[in-house]
């Protein structure tokens, strides 16, 4: 053998673990189901009966939060901290954890601690992040698994501000920690850090223009380049890529303005010495530094000779403490552009005189010149920021109230609806981003809905999409939409047409009047009404599984509903019901993963949904493409039976990009397709999954797997059932 004769070691050199070979490096066209089974049971190391909620509940979250407070002011000499004082460097933390959020898809954020894994543990704006997260060891190793990396992160922040002065809004412990990098977000196709700003636009000039779901002007940062639009300062140009940047974060104007101030009212930015003599970012380092990047050459256990950003100098007096001091530097002095000693832009006060400056933050005898970055001048010269500024200025409560809102919001918009805050310090004030839904009634007669719902004469297809349509729009990357709140009656879903608005108008017609007459509520009724057709389709293939439901789904109201904020959930594709708005660059197929995705359903979920959906007849505006039946309206497994069955032969229409399933013999069409249906006979995964349903054996385990997902689906979203 090879590796006995010398001529070759008899490992496999990474085989089994490099990302170069994988399956779609040899077929880059294959479609990569990995993203549905990322962060699954084998990657988790928590016991399998493990409840964090419990776990987080048992907390004694005062304990926390004293260790840390006391941790913020203990300074370190391997890091040691700006005068004295942890919070700048917790704050910038917590901000960069939950600044990777986007609205668009609803990924990233803090709620994961996914700052902990490639890419953002090494992302360029992440620079010595690793070592706040290395301060922070103590406390997560003191009190283990009920105190994730995503809340210690957060609260981190929260504690810094507190320990300045500010009087925080609140915060909500419940983040639970995922175990390997997220893979299913597109953070851009660039292959390299802080590449041309240009990829990601049409147009540069016009920032509304970046490409979906991006919310990042580069590759590697958070928001915008704080040396400028691609590294040019121009403060004016720089505001209207802040504006768009942190309207994809779902922030207006005036939280925008106040998290800029208020974010630099404290700490520094750190560029005092050479960046080429800085060291990799953890993951490109070696075995020996032990994941702790970018080594600080000539560090000499000083905080001012640390280097982070480049950018280099303190935005206010006095760094560590919640004050006016950034409003007095940016509107009581002129400034002009400069260069920090690392070489980047950067913008220096004219004429300051040094009594005004900050102190060094090592050395309490020197003073240091402040700086501001392109993105706070243009706090200054965009006539919209100018006018909130002064506003704040003008009344410091208002500010701090403002910023306390604002920051509350950037560190918990991911969590979801305050069913998913714990700890003493959640809010009782709920806020309209939390999509509020109110406690719908449980005492009512379920069988008797149900039986008016079979007696309403709507077909059951009409009931089941209404059913589907009410809880696909459900996300777990921010836990944002689903049918608790029966907002598809409510603009703008109403009037999406995914949801297919006439069709849906009459549904809701019949449903309501029983919602009314019952006691139940409307988003219990549309659900309960799925229910139905689905037990009917059951029952007209010759089986017997019941459908579970749990009443308890309240109706939100349209002052309850952030309707802007809505807009992004518009499915633009669903290929579980063969839709699709407009053609897009995306295979329809990798659409379809997507939304699987963000449903948080497996692969062999997707299958048995996305099979009984279509025998269901339930495809959107009634097309029969994927209708592999001649039983439509019962719950068979024939979708999967007639794609596996080699008496059929598989056609392109050059026409329209569909496909027609032949007779093998005669020739004669017997159905068409999409490129959604086929990929289940033509992805060797999906198939060996079809190829399960398909079996003789299988007919009734496809009717009660079916009903399983079909029920995961609909309490997606039901997080009043946690314990």
């Amino acid at each position: 053998m090879e590796g006995e004769t010398g001529g070759g070691c008899p490992f496999a050199h990474g085989g089994n673990t490099s990302t170069d070979k994988p399956v779609t490096k040899w077929w880059p066209k294959a479609l990569n189901l990995d993203i549905l089974h990322q962060h699954g049971a084998r990657t988790n190391p928590m016991d399998p009966d493990y409840d964090h909620r419990a776990a987080v509940k048992a907390l004694d979250h005062n304990a926390v939060k004293e260790d840390v407070k006391a941790l913020l002011t203990d300074s370190q000499d391997w890091w040691p901290a700006d005068w004295g004082h942890y919070g700048g460097l917790m704050i910038r933390l917590a901000w960069h954890s939950a600044g990777s959020y986007r609205m668009g898809d609803g990924r990233g954020g803090a709620g994961s601690g996914n700052i902990r894994f490639a890419p953002l543990n090494s992302w360029p704006d992440n620079a010595s992040l690793d070592k706040a997260r290395r301060l922070l060891w103590p406390v997560k190793k003191k009190y283990g698994n009920a105190l994730s990396w995503g809340d210690l992160i957060i609260l981190a922040g929260n504690m810094s501000y507190e320990s300045m002065g500010l009087k925080t809004f609140g915060f909500g412990f419940g983040r639970a920690d995922i175990w390997g990098p997220e893979t299913d977000i597109n953070w851009g196709f660039e292959d390299e850090w802080l590449a041309d700003s240009a990829n990601r636009y049409e147009d540069l000039d016009d920032p509304s223009t970046m490409f979906n779901p991006l919310a990042s002007v580069h590759m590697g940062l958070i928001y915008v380049n704080p040396e400028g639009v691609n590294g040019k300062p121009d403060p004016a140009l720089t505001a209207k890529h802040v504006r768009e940047t942190f309207a994809r974060m779902a922030m207006n104007d005036e939280e925008t303005a106040a998290l800029t101030c208020g974010g630099h009212t404290v700490g520094k930015a750190h560029g005092g010495g050479d960046h080429a003599n800085i060291g990799a970012e953890p993951e490109g380092t070696g075995v020996e530094s032990q994941g702790f990047g970018w080594a600080n050459p000539g560090h000499d256990a000083k905080a001012t000779n640390a280097f982070t950003s480049g950018i280099e100098g303190a935005w206010t007096q006095h760094p560590t403490q919640w004050d006016m001091g950034y409003f007095d530097y940016l509107f009581n002095y002129e400034w002009e552009l400069t260069k920090s000693p690392a070489g980047a832009n950067q913008w220096k006060p004219v004429d300051m005189p040094e009594e005004k400056m900050p102190v060094d933050p090592s050395d309490p005898s020197a003073k240091r010149q402040p700086m501001m970055t392109d993105a706070d001048m243009a706090m200054k010269v965009d006539p919209i920021y100018y006018e909130i500024c002064q506003k704040f200025m003008a009344d410091p409560a208002y500010f701090a109230d403002t910023f306390g809102r604002a920051w509350f919001k950037l560190t918990h918009r991911d969590m979801g609806p305050r069913a998913n805050y714990l700890g003493p310090d959640v809010p009782a004030e709920e806020l309209i981003w939390q999509d509020p839904v109110p406690a719908g009634a449980t005492s009512y007669d379920v069988d008797a809905v149900k039986a008016k719902i079979a007696d309403c004469g709507l077909p059951a297809s009409d009931l089941i999409a209404t059913a589907w349509d009410s809880a696909r729009t459900f996300r777990g990357s921010d836990k944002r939409g689903g049918a608790n709140g029966a907002r598809i009656r409510l603009a703008p879903q109403k009037d999406w047409a995914a949801n297919e608005p006439v069709r849906l108008a009459a549904v809701l017609k019949a449903l309501e009047p029983i919602a009314a007459d019952t006691g139940a509520s409307i988003a219990d009724v549309i659900v309960l009404a799925g229910n139905v057709g689905v037990e009917q389709a059951i029952k007209a293939a010759g089986h017997s599984v019941n459908v579970p439901f749990t009443a308890g789904r309240g109706d939100a109201t349209d002052a309850m509903t952030d309707a802007e904020s809505f807009s992004v959930l518009e499915p633009l594709a669903d290929g579980f019901r063969n839709f699709q708005k407009e053609e897009y660059a995306v295979k329809p197929e990798e659409l379809l993963l997507d939304r699987a995705q963000l449903l948080g359903i497996t692969a062999a979920e997707m299958t048995v949904l996305l099979g009984g959906l279509r025998v269901l007849g339930v495809n959107h505006g009634g097309s029969k493409h994927g209708v592999f039946t001649d039983r439509e309206g019962q719950l068979t497994n024939d979708f999967f039976v007639n794609l596996t069955d080699m008496a059929n032969s598989w056609h392109p229409v050059e026409s329209d990009g569909t496909y027609e399933i032949r007779d093998r013999s005669s020739g004669a069409v017997k159905w068409t397709a999409t490129s959604t249906d086929l990929v289940f006979g033509s992805n060797s995964i999906l198939r060996a999954y079809a190829e399960v349903y398909a079996q003789d054996d299988n007919s009734e385990k496809f009717a009660r797997d079916f009903v399983a997902a079909w029920t995961k689906v609909m309490n997606a979203d039901r997080f009043d059932l946690q314990a």
